[in-house]
């Protein structure tokens, strides 16, 4: 159920210390930075959790790091075009045939469907999985705020979250998503594993799909339940 923010919501901090360092090996996280997205919390948040984050437009150095964050706020249109000017979806493209980890966050896993709408604009977007971004059918917007999701069998993104909260902030989303389904490992080779939730309408709060996962809500801003998502994200990093 979603319920309202009264107040901004808080960042990873030092009140989760007992996932810091749970993730073994160090691992070399590189936060894509095209001009767009919250990348102060993000990085933040990944280093709380034991990544070593390095921020950077640079082709080469995302492409040899271990993983790769996509973040994004704001527009899709606009989004795409500061990713178009770094290479960013054929960065993305390139990590993902290689089987190398990426994890979009907010805008950063809109654009990782086929188009965007909004504001009467019709954007292509990297194309990554079928389907359209568009303005949710709900009562209020933004949603803003905290929400349940619906996880399912077989998750790794939401192992231990089952019942847990997460921060919202958007208008659109994804509401109908041909290739999702609901239960099984989520392997290179068969559909992305689709986690729902509920907010007036039904849309996609997260995706995994082999070597690429997204999320639509703000793990850097989930508290707790975030900082263990980010965990479980970069354990399945090699």
């Amino acid at each position: 159920m979603w319920e309202p923010s009264a107040t901004a919501a808080p960042e990873i901090t030092d009140a989760v210390p007992s996932l810091l360092g749970s993730v073994g090996t160090v691992k070399n996280v590189v936060l894509l930075d095209y001009g767009s997205g919250n990348l102060h919390s993000a990085r933040r948040a990944l280093a709380r959790v034991g990544a070593d984050v390095t921020v950077t437009s640079d082709f080469e150095t995302a492409m040899d790091a271990d993983g790769l964050v996509v973040p994004g706020v704001g527009a899709f249109g606009a989004c795409m075009a500061g990713l178009r000017a770094v290479d960013g979806p054929k960065l993305i493209g390139r990590r993902l045939a290689g089987g190398r980890p990426v994890l979009g966050i907010c805008v950063g896993m809109q654009i990782l469907f086929d188009r965007g709408l909004e504001h009467g604009h019709d954007s292509e977007g990297c194309g990554e999985w079928p389907g359209v971004v568009e303005r949710l059918e709900a009562p209020v917007l933004p949603h803003m705020g905290w929400n349940t999701v619906e996880t399912p069998a077989g998750t790794v993104l939401f192992d231990g979250l089952e019942d847990q909260r997460f921060y919202f902030v958007h208008s659109y989303g994804v509401r109908d998503f041909p290739l999702a389904r609901t239960d099984g490992p989520p392997t290179p080779l068969a559909r992305p594993l689709v986690t729902w939730a509920e907010h007036g309408d039904r849309f996609v709060a997260a995706v995994e799909n082999g070597p690429l996962s997204a999320t639509q809500f703000h793990p850097e801003k989930s508290g707790d339940a975030g900082a263990h998502l980010l965990t479980n994200w970069l354990q399945t990093l090699s």
